[in-house]
């Protein structure tokens, strides 16, 4: 798959793990695991750059005795959610388009 592309899509579904509920890094790879496998490192730094577009916020909280990041979506981020939906119309259109040989629609 394309590299922007799936980053694209990365990032959406880590908002979209977030949207109901603020979570912490553990949680989001364990929720997200059976859509796409991710690593700690890629995690992290899907946050890191989804918090930089003001998508998500941090805040710290101690739990067991430790300190751990929660993260929290932003109204930009509801709105980058909904971008991704209008153009996922879009890309089914051109996936249809793509594979219309494959159905016998020459």
């Amino acid at each position: 798959m394309d590299t922007q592309m799936k980053r694209g899509l990365l990032d959406v579904l880590v908002l979209a793990s977030i949207k109901y509920a603020d979570s912490y890094g553990y949680q989001i790879i364990k929720d997200l695991h059976p859509y796409a496998e991710l690593s700690e490192s890629t995690l992290y730094t899907i946050l890191k750059r989804l918090e930089g577009a003001d998508y998500l916020t941090v805040r710290t909280a101690e739990h067991g005795g430790r300190l751990r990041k929660y993260y929290h979506i932003t109204g930009k981020g509801l709105g980058r959610i909904e971008e991704f939906k209008a153009e996922w119309q879009e890309i089914i259109s051109i996936y249809g388009y793509v594979t219309r040989e494959d159905c016998g629609n020459d």
